[in-house]
């Protein structure tokens, strides 16, 4: 699976239909839809998919077609984030109307197409699934603890020392938050 590292823009046309197509993390998706609601407001629509992992791990994934015909707008930008592999993603085309219909075809092809060009401009990277952990390790262990938590990718949240030891909480990699986990275990009076 592959994500973004930042948003990416293209523009479409379409039989004087105008598409601007934008790809942003998911977690961007309804802060940007509302700035683009405010700078485009004479744009007709602005379709958006998405497909994001939950807490639990659950793939999310949704179409909307906002006013346009049922099925020929935000499931079309759907199918290119699920054929391109794309992950905690989203897509939004805003389309200003230019005069001539496009029907359900056009429209698929249109939509697809301004998804397909974002995609195409945008810089992925690997998707690397994130966790976090709290670590534990007595004094005479902090040392080898800390080192650990210096590994690439690793990122410390809080440190605590208390009378028995050091305390860490971390976020990185979900395999390496695990086996970290399992070597600094905390331990429950």
């Amino acid at each position: 699976m592959k994500t973004i590292i930042r948003p990416a823009f293209a523009e479409t046309e379409e039989k004087k239909s105008r598409f601007l197509a934008e790809l942003v993390p998911y977690d961007h998706l309804a802060a940007r839809l509302a700035e683009l609601r405010i700078a485009h407001p004479k744009a007709n629509h602005h379709v958006t998919a998405y497909r994001y992992l939950n807490d639990a791990d659950q793939l999310i994934e949704h179409g909307k077609d906002d006013g346009e015909p049922s099925g020929t707008s935000g499931v079309p930008c759907l199918k290119v984030l699920q054929g391109r592999d794309l992950i905690n993603v989203a897509v939004i085309v805003t389309r200003y109307f230019g005069g001539v219909k496009l029907g359900t075809g056009g429209l698929v092809r249109a939509y697809s197409g301004a998804a397909n060009a974002v995609c195409s401009v945008a810089d992925f990277i690997d998707y690397v699934p994130e966790g976090e952990a709290e670590l534990f390790a007595g004094f005479s262990d902090a040392g080898t603890l800390e080192q650990a938590c210096a590994q690439d990718g690793i990122t410390v949240l809080d440190r605590q020392f208390d009378s028995m030891g050091t305390h860490i909480r971390i976020s990185g990699p979900k395999d390496l938050v695990a086996e970290l986990a399992g070597r600094f275990p905390i331990h429950h009076d």
